[in-house]
């Protein structure tokens, strides 16, 4: 029987403001896996970035257009023939290409920001939707700023993008600065006084107050009809509506806002761990969906409940969302079979067979440090086995001598190009001596190290710790990795990483 219910158009972001989220930078080669994970969750449209920003998103919008093979894939950008252009190039390959063009609507963006009247405004839209149009069959056009828009210039402008060609209007809470009443009332009343033509009205609400998800769900109810997200709800500042929220709302409620989505929702665990992987950034214990405490129940009375029946304390079930329910403990003597059954459970693939044969070795080597291997110890693994960069430093040895008593110092030997190499240095800690014997040993006189990320995989004292680093040289900045039982170990190899991608990227130039 054919679902009669109106279906909510999920619209993901996540490459593109996702990855403005400070640490969440992306490359290419990151972005592609994610890029699968939304084709596997079945997402209606993938903004691939800013086409027009660099030559580097370019790039990226290029390959993620190719790489899509059924969502829509859109470039954001701003409503100027040079980037519209630049957007149209980046797109035009995909199987389904949208050029998404914004211009601020809001008295104080429109004044102090563009400084232009509402006049010249309405007219640059009008104008660059029509430009965009006669590239491209779908054009997305967004009110930047609309929740402190004025009523009578929002209409004006939603009628004459529609009328101009736009086949989306988009209505973003930019500063996140409504609350769902008074959003829900807005698109009501775009709905009530604007001809849309057959043109779909979407939402795009940022998380500032804490209620991008409300705002969206209400704007859904309001008539809405596709609302853009992001996984893990990473973006901007305080983020944008996530994902799996929006979603798993609006699937778990059905019977109150009467809508569906395109989603499969069993794929959304393995696409925000993806994301937790390549960005470094871990979700909350007690973020909803997809959080560690998620389907967690310690106290007793719970637990007894959802013992007798799941349903006394969840509202949805673990699998539902794609969270393993295969437990079974790997170890030493576990097989390759059950090591690659683990890996599909946890939504890890595109191993290529070289990559897969180290991945197995390294988990043999792991597990022959530790009891049982954890889940987040096998994304640790394969997230540095996944990793492009070419190694030409590696880490032969390195020796500290540390305590509350002596100046820390690190031996730290290196194969560079093959070639053996070995320095000594002191400083603040063994991590810090480390990675000081490291610069003066390669001279990275111009090379800073701006962010330094320490995580345990899991609890218990032989937990894999994995480091995330981010270097600068000059206005480039690359992120790096490294896992290990020791932390002094992962250090290294994390900031190893960076100077190697750096050596790449200097390499492409």
């Amino acid at each position: 029987m054919k679902d009669e219910t109106r279906k909510i158009d999920i619209f993901d972001t996540t490459l593109r403001d996702g990855e403005q989220s400070p640490g969440c930078t992306m490359n290419l080669h990151d972005k592609l896996l994610v890029v699968e994970h939304l084709e596997g969750l079945r997402v209606d449209v993938i903004e691939a970035g800013f086409a027009a920003a660099s030559e580097g998103d370019f790039e990226a919008v290029r390959k993620v257009a190719a790489a899509a093979k059924h969502a829509a894939v859109a470039s954001l950008c701003r409503a100027l023939p040079k980037d519209i252009d630049r957007a149209w190039e980046g797109i035009r390959h995909a199987a389904r290409p949208r050029i998404h063009t914004f211009l601020a609507t809001s008295p104080i963006h429109m004044r102090f920001k563009l400084k232009m009247a509402p006049d010249a405004v309405y007219e640059q839209a009008v104008k660059m939707v029509r430009y965009a149009r006669n590239l491209c069959g779908d054009v997305e056009f967004s009110l930047e700023d609309a929740s402190r828009s004025e009523r009578p210039f929002i209409y004006r402008v939603v009628e004459g993008v529609v009328a101009a060609g736009a086949r989306t209007v988009n209505i973003p809470d930019t500063v996140g600065y409504a609350v769902p009443e008074e959003f829900a009332r807005l698109i009501a009343d775009i709905r009530a006084n604007v001809d849309m033509r057959g043109a779909r009205l979407a939402v795009h609400c940022h998380n500032d107050l804490g209620l991008a998800v409300a705002n969206s769900l209400a704007a859904v109810r309001a008539g809405a009809d596709q609302v853009e997200c992001t996984l893990n709800g990473i973006g901007e500042r305080a983020g944008n509506a996530a994902l799996e929220e929006v979603v798993m709302a609006l699937a778990t409620r059905r019977e109150a806002y009467g809508v569906r989505t395109g989603i499969d929702a069993t794929r959304i665990y393995a696409a925000s761990r993806c994301v937790v992987q390549v960005t470094g950034n871990r979700v909350q214990a007690n973020k909803a969906v997809v959080g560690e405490n998620a389907f967690a129940h310690e106290a007793g009375i719970h637990q007894h409940g959802v013992l007798a029946n799941p349903l006394t304390y969840e509202i949805m079930t673990p699998e539902s969302v794609g969270v393993p329910k295969n437990r079974m403990v790997l170890g030493k003597h576990s097989g390759r079979h059950a090591f690659e059954a683990r890996l599909r459970e946890l939504g890890l693939f595109s191993f290529t067979p070289v990559q897969a044969q180290e991945l197995f070795a390294r988990f043999k080597g792991l597990a022959d440090r530790k009891k049982t291997v954890s889940d987040t110890d096998i994304e640790a693994l394969a997230r540095d086995v996944q990793s492009p960069v070419v190694e030409r430093v590696k880490l032969t040895s390195f020796n500290v001598l540390a305590s509350n008593a002596v100046t820390p110092m690190s031996t730290v030997r290196l194969a560079v190009d093959g070639k053996v190499m070995e320095q000594a240095a002191t400083g603040d800690g063994p991590i810090n001596a480390s990675l000081a014997a490291i610069n003066k040993m390669l001279r990275c006189r111009d090379v800073t190290l701006e962010t330094f990320k320490l995580n345990a995989t899991t609890g218990g004292t032989d937990a894999l710790g994995e480091v995330d680093v981010s270097v600068r040289k000059g206005n480039r900045v690359v992120r790096g990795h490294g896992s290990s039982t020791d932390i002094i170990e992962a250090s290294i190899l994390a900031y190893l990483h960076a100077l190697n991608a750096l050596m790449g990227e200097g390499e492409k130039r």
